[in-house]
């Protein structure tokens, strides 16, 4: 037997993912790799909606976040305002989301939208979604807010998703706490849940999407360093994170919704790292799917 070092499971998918993140380097097109969802062979996301929070990219331009999609390989996308303002006109907001669908890209969800009890803002932030055509809003509400939050979601037919911010968040630090407020609203009013800001409240991510998985409307995914609350940022599939075990939850609960990078490390040279991730979240969908 070779004495020489050995690579574990997790460094297989790891090598895996490595390779396919090189993709989006060689002229790599997602448009022409599109598939429909349905966990077909065809389809390497196994029928998840796999795509990009664009606060990854929050400090590129407009178009250079749009490329940053395009190279990474993946058809979705989250907006976040630094790439569509919440002050700005219905002309705008359509112009905007118009230009990530000439780009193959299809926006899903946007925000994170911090939200007061100000029933103007909260109506903006429904008009804001409606108007760019965006079925879902990422938020961070008061719980004050949610008795007009349940008005609107009705009277716009849009979906909210209500975003946990760890330990430091004293309104929605978990996404249980998200999980007990919105039993008695209504259904699109549901929660996305961060797997990092999760982990960092000692919450199993995997535990909170089986829990949350009748209202999971939205999720980030990311990983860390470590699951303390100071943890910092790493590259998917280098930290701690269960990402097989989110990924099989996710598919085992059918989700059907944005399954969001959200890539907080390097924001000035975002791309290589995203790919990175990118690349691991393919590579083990795939270890799951010939499992």
């Amino acid at each position: 037997m070779d004495p020489g070092p050995s690579i574990s499971r997790r460094g297989f998918v790891g090598l895996a993912a490595s390779g396919t993140a090189l993709a989006p380097f060689a002229g790599f097109s997602p448009s022409s790799h599109a598939q429909p969802a349905g966990g077909s062979r065809a389809d390497p996301w196994l029928g998840l909606k796999v795509g990009i929070a664009s606060y990854s990219f929050n400090r590129l331009p407009l178009e250079a976040a749009i490329q940053g999609v395009r190279r990474v390989g993946v058809n979705y996308v989250s907006i976040k305002d630094a790439h569509l303002p919440m002050k700005s006109t219905a002309e705008q907001r359509k112009a905007v989301v118009q230009k990530f669908r000439d780009a193959g890209i299809t926006p899903l969800s946007c925000g994170v939208v911090n939200m007061t009890d100000d029933p103007a803002q909260l109506r903006n932030a429904f008009e804001y979604a409606r108007d760019a055509g965006i079925p879902t809003i990422v938020c961070k509400p008061t719980r004050a807010s949610l008795p007009y939050l349940d008005k609107l979601v009705k009277e716009f037919d849009l979906r909210l998703a209500i975003h946990n911010h760890g330990p430091e968040d004293t309104v929605w630090p978990s996404p249980l706490d998200v999980w007990e407020a919105i039993q008695k609203h209504d259904a699109r009013i549901g929660v996305c849940i961060d797997v990092g800001h999760t982990a960092r409240c000692g919450v199993d991510p995997v535990q909170a999407i089986r829990t949350c998985a009748p209202r999971l409307h939205d999720l980030h995914l990311k990983d860390l360093s470590s699951k303390e609350a100071r943890s910092q940022p790493v590259e998917v599939g280098r930290g701690v994170l269960d990402i097989r075990g989110i990924l099989r939850a996710l598919l085992n609960i059918g989700y059907s919704f944005h399954l969001g990078l959200e890539y907080e490390k390097d924001l000035r040279d975002p791309i290589p790292g995203v790919a990175e991730s990118i690349g691991f979240i393919r590579g083990t969908l795939a270890a799951l799917r010939d499992r």
